[in-house]
């Protein structure tokens, strides 16, 4: 296995994770960290695969966001049934990946599959998925089917890299190797058994009860502490004199804030105790403060960095993109702050 520092200068500069890496990582399965034992993952529990994470992402930003989103997505193996889950990650290299956005229709047929079309955004490691998730509407003659409040039914499906075409339209300053591109679906057939319901699981464990904002919430956090902490370690190779102790305190004590939410979650779902609304709201809170603090301390630390740090084929200018691009998603954009209490009543 390569060693950090190896990866990080392989990452250097990347517009994609190389394939002795990606190699590497199927090798150990790390990408199946929250696939079953069972269906042959790692199966670990939530505060080892967040240690996990946070290492990756400290190395490098694209990296480490390539995983945390597929290894995210193979957490639906536990949403599929078990005879398919098996017989799918019983291969090393099966790989998750997609889009959470609404893009498109699945059209019931008469024998019962679905007739898939649509456009998604965003699907991180489209290059190196073995199989892309999707959201889309029901439908049946062309209208929309309806539950039994009237609401369009949304289904989620699996399907085969080759039955999508892969656009690769990423055009953000920062997160470049990450694979995040679009991808379209024309006319693909699809048995039910490779669709599945986001709350509907068919393996019996904690992981299945960790309601879904905290498990996103928790993921990502560890993302945005891991690559502020790289970003101090390059800022101190430009301006050694700096004295980021304070800074690097405050990462180390968020990241035992996180394991300790990450236990306590446990704990509870354990002994058959429900996560109560507020609960999630206090960790939304946290991750979202941290966030927004971190933000601000690496600005003020950019600042003193001088034109070095600038540098376009520079580690640091590399870590900032990434940072503040991998900060623009939506989960903790300062705007929805005020609308938490609203969303969490839907949850």
């Amino acid at each position: 296995m390569f060693t950090p520092q190896e990866l990080r200068e392989k990452m250097h500069g990347a517009s994609e994770v190389p394939h002795e890496i990606i190699n590497q990582i199927h090798q150990k399965r790390l990408l199946q960290i929250w696939v079953p034992k069972l269906y042959g993952g790692l199966g670990l529990r939530l505060n080892q695969g967040l240690k996990i994470l946070f290492d990756w992402s400290k190395i490098d930003g694209s990296l480490g966001w390539m995983f945390t989103l597929c290894a995210g997505a193979n957490f639906f193996s536990r949403n599929l049934k078990p005879k398919l889950a098996k017989e799918l990650f019983a291969d090393a290299k099966t790989c998750f990946g997609g889009s959470g956005m609404i893009g498109g229709t699945a059209e019931k047929q008469t024998d019962g599959t679905f007739l898939i079309n649509g456009l998604w955004h965003f699907a991180t490691g489209a290059p190196h998925l073995s199989h892309f998730t999707l959201n889309a509407k029901l439908t049946e003659n062309g209208n929309s089917l309806l539950d039994e409040s009237g609401s369009e039914l949304i289904r989620s499906f699996v399907i085969s890299k080759n039955q999508a075409e892969i656009i690769p339209n990423w055009k953000s300053m920062g997160m470049r190797a990450t694979g995040t591109y679009s991808f379209k679906v024309e006319n693909v057939k699809v048995s039910k058994d490779y669709s599945f319901i986001y709350d509907e699981f068919f393996t019996d464990d904690v992981l299945d009860k960790i309601p879904f904002r905290i498990f996103a919430d928790l993921t990502l956090l560890v993302n945005y502490l891991g690559m502020a902490s790289h970003f101090a370690e390059e800022a101190i190779v430009i301006r050694p004199h700096l004295d980021l102790n304070l800074f690097n305190s405050r990462i180390a004590k968020a990241m035992e804030k996180v394991i300790e939410f990450a236990d306590e979650i446990e704990f509870l779902l354990t002994h058959s105790q429900l996560i109560i609304s507020e609960k999630q709201f206090e960790i939304h809170e946290y991750s979202s403060d941290v966030v927004e603090s971190l933000s601000h301390q690496i600005l003020e630390m950019y600042f003193h960095l001088g034109l070095k740090a600038t540098h376009t084929d520079s580690a640091i200018y590399q870590v900032f993109c990434d940072y503040f691009t991998a900060t623009q998603h939506s989960n903790f954009r300062k705007e929805l702050k005020e609308d938490y209490h609203h969303t969490i009543k839907r949850i």
